[in-house]
C-alpha cells in the first residue's frame, strides 16, 4: 500500500534551520540531518521508509567515533543521530522528519591485527555507500562486503502523520 507523500499534506510541513540545534543547512534554509539506522532494527520490527515520507523516530545523539570504522572519520563526523526503537531512547519524545535521502551503508569485517578476542569488527576503508529508493532493512548482497545499516538525510517536519499501528507514525 502507498501512503501520500509528505509534499501531498498540507499538515506536514519542514522548520526552517534556525529553529532547530542541530544539523545542516540546506540550499532552502531547513536543517537536514544526517541519520545512523542499523540494519538489525529495521529487520526486527522496524517498517520500510523512502524519501519522501515522515516518519516518527526517537533518534538518540550519538559519539562519531562509534561509526568511524563503519564509514570513515570524516563521514561520521556528520553523523548528527542514530534511529533507536528497543527501548535504549525511553522517556525521549520521537521526533518528526522527513526523509530526503537514503543510502545503504555496506562494509568488510575481519578480526584487527593484534586483537585478543576472535570478534569481528569494521575494516576502516572498505565503505561502500549505494543510493536506493527505500530501506526495508535487507540489502542486495555485494561482493567482499556486508550491510551494515543506513545513512539517512533527513529534515525536520511538523504535522500529525498517519499511524501505522507500530508505535512508528508514516506517510507514503
Amino acid at each position: 500500500m502507498r501512503w501520500a507523500r509528505s509534499h501531498d499534506r498540507a499538515d506536514v510541513v519542514c522548520l526552517p534551520w534556525f529553529l532547530t540545534g542541530r544539523g545542516r543547512v540546506a540550499d532552502n534554509a531547513t536543517v537536514t540531518l544526517t541519520i545512523w539506522v542499523d540494519d538489525w532494527q529495521i529487520q526486527c520490527c522496524g517498517e520500510s521508509f523512502a524519501p519522501g515520507d515522515v516518519v516518527s523516530w526517537t533518534l538518540l545523539e550519538v559519539d562519531s567515533k562509534d561509526y568511524a570504522d563503519i564509514v570513515g572519520r570524516e563521514r561520521a563526523g556528520g553523523i548528527d543521530f542514530r534511529e533507536e526503537h528497543h527501548g535504549w531512547g525511553e522517556g525521549r519524545a520521537a521526533t518528526l522528519v522527513e526523509v530526503v535521502s537514503i543510502s545503504e551503508v555496506h562494509c568488510r569485517y575481519g578480526v584487527p591485527p593484534g586483537a585478543t578476542e576472535q570478534a569481528l569488527r569494521p575494516v576502516p576503508g572498505t565503505t561502500v555507500l549505494v543510493p536506493v529508493q527505500e530501506a526495508d532493512g535487507w540489502a542486495k548482497p555485494r561482493p567482499d562486503v556486508s550491510f551494515a545499516g543506513y545513512l539517512v538525510t533527513a529534515r525536520y517536519a511538523v504535522g500529525e502523520p498517519e499511524s501505522t499501528g507500530g508505535g512508528r507514525a508514516m506517510t507514503r
